[in-house]
């Protein structure tokens, strides 16, 4: 009898371990590997989040990270989250218009206010500063690195795009706009990418242009924003959907932002990959 409720009693115990074991483990296809709501659907995978408190991000070719943090430091981290250079005087001018990082070996902030650009190398090193009205060059809302190193600027005053180097020299520059086109655009944004220089104005589309400053067409992408070129890809944002346009085959896809993707204060697509900036971090999802 002691024998027979050994057993019985062992393999209740058995019984109620496989029970507790299985309610904590979900069937196969239902199996939720993130917080509620879960961070992954059909488009978006869920990698991971980059902790901190940050007020603005941008991410370049090599998964690099560049992040001002509240107490206005500009940090870069690398694709594993690990610090590779900080800059301190992120706020000599202010509040940068925004950071160009096309380049990882060479970053340009920008002061449209100060009418200035500080140039850093991939350590966040300060190499120099330009003053553009000292340069005889008066109204520049966007700039960008070219693909020799230089900068490339678009002046207001008389519509003509512009490569100069590090000092401010004049390298290069286009034909007045206006006599090229009927509508000028403004852009507000400039990507050289791949022998082709992308200049983006929300009202109008993207305008492209070779490396000679000869415009060559217009893509009539509207009111897209968080615009990025990556790899063949040229990525925006609107009306709740991610854009995805193949420059070769002309091929555009959309997709929509998922709920998980909600109070972000910025975002970017770059690598195959979408960064949301948020309160608590840097959130990191793969396009599948």
């Amino acid at each position: 009898m002691k024998v027979y409720c050994t057993y019985f009693l062992a393999l209740l115990l058995a019984c109620v371990a496989t029970a507790t074991g299985n309610a904590q483990t979900p069937v196969a296809d239902t199996v939720i590997k993130y917080p509620f709501p879960a961070k992954t659907n059909s488009y978006f995978k869920y990698v991971k989040t980059i902790p901190g408190d940050y007020t603005s991000m941008d991410v370049d070719v090599l998964d690099n990270l560049y992040l001002i943090t509240a107490g206005n430091q500009l940090k870069k981290l690398n694709s594993n989250g690990d610090s590779v250079g900080v800059f301190n005087d992120v706020k000599k001018y202010g509040n940068p218009s925004f950071i160009d990082v096309s380049n990882p070996l060479k970053l340009l902030v920008y002061y449209q206010n100060y009418s200035t650009v500080v140039i850093l190398d991939r350590l966040l090193t300060l190499r120099n500063s330009i003053n553009f009205r000292k340069a005889n060059i008066f109204s520049v809302q966007t700039l960008a690195t070219s693909y020799d190193n230089n900068i490339w600027l678009f002046d207001q005053q008389d519509f003509k795009l512009k490569k100069i180097d590090d000092d401010g020299k004049m390298l290069q520059e286009s034909t007045d706009w206006r006599l090229l086109m009927d509508a000028v655009p403004l852009p507000a944004q400039i990507i050289d990418r791949d022998n082709y220089v992308y200049l983006y104005d929300e009202e109008k589309g993207f305008y492209v242009f070779d490396y000679y400053g000869t415009y060559k067409n217009n893509l009539p992408f509207l009111h897209w924003k968080h615009i990025a070129i990556s790899g063949n890809k040229l990525y925006g944002f609107f009306d709740g959907r991610l854009y995805s346009y193949e420059l070769k085959t002309m091929n555009l896809k959309d997709y929509t932002i998922p709920s998980f993707f909600e109070n972000y204060s910025d975002i970017k697509t770059m690598n195959g990959k979408v960064y949301l900036l948020k309160k608590d971090g840097v959130e990191i999802y793969t396009v599948l």
